[in-house]
């Protein structure tokens, strides 16, 4: 035993400190890192182990929460539904009850259903108090309507749309050149036959499109169908008011029997401004801005803007009585700026009053932080009979 222990300690006459076995286990001889420098990678090693797991750990728990939240919502999702649904009857109360009130026979801006706050009818029951917003169950809603007499209809006459639209178009800054392919292209798409009008557009024309389409020669069931006519761009559509275009993102050009027209200048209202697919066809002088009221034959701005001025309670000594809304399309003969007895009111007359039947209405539904914006169409012929024509939500 003595014998194998010499030989192992010293073996060929040699040491183990001779290979560096004192302290660094023989490291140096091999070339490698002392100590020191093992806790140092050591110690690098740790820290990145550390953060992976980390990183790891926050994303398991955004995944398990994301998760936890989609379960929520889902279990959220049919409660979510009906406060929509709820805020739209809401809606046909607070129509059918505007209605109450026999010294208001109009509409107008500062009544409940349009400011979202007041009483309705003559009486102060607290339930006939508008709420806006309104809490049911779990969940808050808030409601906003808007009529849509307030704008003009696009499915008028076709021998009205020939007056109005190319109106509208220079009141967006288009020139009469140009407005003339755009007014014929819309007069085609809602006419019932293939005859283009002059510079019009039928399906013929839809069909070398990509992709392809066809006229649709019937009404518009909605105003973003403009996009799909023939001469009709974003900017017309919209208007500059509405949109982040600058002048230079704008179509500086527009193909005209293979020609380049001059830049359309900026327009502070678009058709969706303008234009609405659905009303019972008169502009309610109560609420039309004064960009549509310039649309009527023979209203400039200046005319507009008194209606609007007389309409807002704004006093005026030579037109007494003229605070508030219009109780009738006759009371603009008070105004100044109207000629009395003139062809003017009765060419008005013709295309407005002072009530209106067709609203919009959104509801915005909250139940625990899942959210749901809802919108209707209400069609209101009587304080009992208001109807939903159409319901959707994004």
């Amino acid at each position: 035993m003595k014998i194998i222990r010499a030989s192992f300690q010293r073996p060929f006459g040699l040491r183990l400190s001779d290979f560096g076995f004192r302290s660094g286990f023989g490291f140096r001889l091999l070339g490698l890192p002392s100590r020191p420098s093992q806790q140092g990678i050591a110690l690098i090693i740790v820290m990145i182990s550390i953060m992976v797991l980390t990183v790891l750990a926050a994303g398991f728990a955004y995944s398990m929460k994301v998760e936890t939240k989609l379960a929520r919502n889902a279990n959220s999702e049919a409660e979510l539904e009906w406060l929509g649904r709820s805020g739209v009857e809401y809606a046909r109360w607070v129509l059918a009850n505007s209605m109450l009130d026999p010294s208001q026979p109009w509409d107008s801006l500062d009544q409940p259903w349009a400011t979202g706050s007041g009483w309705l009818g003559p009486t102060n029951s607290p339930i006939a108090e508008v709420q806006n917003p309104f809490t049911l169950g779990r969940g808050t809603a808030t409601w906003k309507i808007v009529d849509l007499e307030r704008k003009f209809n696009i499915n008028a006459p076709e021998p009205v749309l020939q007056q109005v639209l190319p109106q509208a178009l220079t009141l967006m800054g288009d020139s009469p050149g140009d407005a003339t392919a755009i007014v014929n292209s819309i007069l085609d798409w809602i006419d019932t036959d293939e005859q283009p009008h002059v510079e019009g557009a039928e399906t013929e024309y839809y069909q070398t499109l990509t992709p392809p389409y066809g006229a649709k020669n019937g009404p518009l069931d909605d105003i973003s169908e403009l996009l799909l006519i023939k001469g009709m761009t974003p900017e017309i559509y919209y208007g500059m008011s509405a949109t982040n275009y600058q002048p230079s993102y704008y179509s500086q050009q527009r193909t005209r029997f293979g020609q380049q027209a001059a830049p359309m200048p900026a327009a502070t209202v678009g058709m969706t401004d303008l234009f609405t697919p659905l009303s019972d066809g008169k502009v309610n002088i109560n609420t039309a801005s004064a960009e549509v009221l310039q649309l009527l034959p023979g209203v400039d701005p200046m005319i507009a803007e008194a209606i609007i001025n007389g309409r807002a309670g704004q006093a005026d000594v030579t037109a007494p009585g003229m605070i508030g809304p219009y109780r009738s399309v006759g009371d603009l003969q008070r105004l100044p700026e109207l000629p009395r007895g003139g062809p003017l009111i009765n060419t008005i007359s013709q295309f407005c009053d002072t009530r209106s039947k067709t609203f919009q209405v959104q509801v915005d539904a909250d139940v625990g932080g899942y959210k749901r914006t809802f919108y209707a169409v209400l069609g209101r012929n009587n304080q009992r009979d208001v109807q939903i024509l159409s319901f959707y939500w994004k």
